[in-house]
């Protein structure tokens, strides 16, 4: 089981679409993600605990960080924090 998450919530005030341009990278890591097959992430289903947090979504945060040449943990949360594009 993982934690639910969408990438079209309406809790941000500004539309991301606007906010980045069509041909920033953050949208082709997202279609390469969203292009695997859901197969391939049955095998990091768990039953029992808290739920975690679904490949996907951290995948997506990986590879984003990286192509901004960011590897280190605490500062992929950083960027988290602070970046639109994460």
């Amino acid at each position: 089981m993982f934690k639910h998450y969408t990438m079209n919530q309406v809790i941000l005030p500004i539309d991301l679409a606007v906010k980045l341009p069509r041909n920033d990278i953050a949208f082709s890591v997202n279609e390469v993600v969203e292009s695997i097959p859901g197969e391939a992430f049955e095998a990091f289903v768990r039953q029992t605990g808290c739920p975690a947090y679904h490949p996907r979504m951290m995948m997506k945060i990986i590879l984003c960080s990286y192509t901004q040449s960011v590897f280190s943990g605490r500062k992929i949360e950083g960027l988290l924090q602070d970046s639109v594009r994460m």
